[in-house]
């Protein structure tokens, strides 16, 4: 028996289920804002630092949930725990390389991170949201990616932390 939240089918109505949805929305929802913040914010020591600290321990929480929510239902959500599991490897990576000054490892892989989050919200989600049930399944899969490579791409080649270091002189 499903239970609707806000339009959207909750495949189950036991009570340890819907809390583990609930913690998991409550974890995807910080992660976006989080991360949106640690995006928009002026690169370095700051509010960079602390809402990408954020972003990371949230969406690390948010795989986690993601992986106990896939255990009770392995044949619908495999896909799903891996595009969890592959966004939180991605900004533990980025924030690795940060951490090791690597910036143009960082950059890449946290953007990575997030269109991998955004991605499994879609393919989850999509066929039941206003315009995005509208559109084919595989849009669910690649609009985030779509949207996302150009903006990682901008960063990479215009963002003055992440140029590439050209010699004096030439």
């Amino acid at each position: 028996m499903a239970t609707i939240v806000a339009g959207i089918p909750i495949p189950s109505s036991d009570p340890l289920f819907l809390g583990g949805v609930a913690a998991h929305v409550a974890f995807g929802l910080t992660a976006v804002a989080s991360g949106a913040v640690a995006m928009l914010s002026p690169k370095g020591r700051g509010r960079h630092t602390r809402a990408g600290a954020v972003y990371v321990w949230c969406l690390t929480a948010l795989a986690a949930s993601a992986a106990g929510l896939a255990a009770v239902r392995w044949a619908e959500d495999a896909r799903l725990f891996l595009l969890g599991v592959g966004a939180a490897a991605c900004a533990w990576g980025g924030r690795f390389a940060a951490r090791r000054t690597a910036l143009r490892v960082h950059a890449p892989a946290m953007g990575a991170s997030y269109v991998l989050m955004l991605t499994a919200f879609y393919v989850d989600n999509g066929p039941n949201l206003p315009l995005w049930r509208d559109l084919p399944p595989i849009a669910n899969w690649t609009v985030p990616s779509l949207v996302g490579a150009p903006i990682i791409l901008w960063a990479l080649f215009r963002h003055r932390l992440l140029r590439p270091i050209r010699p004096q002189g030439r």
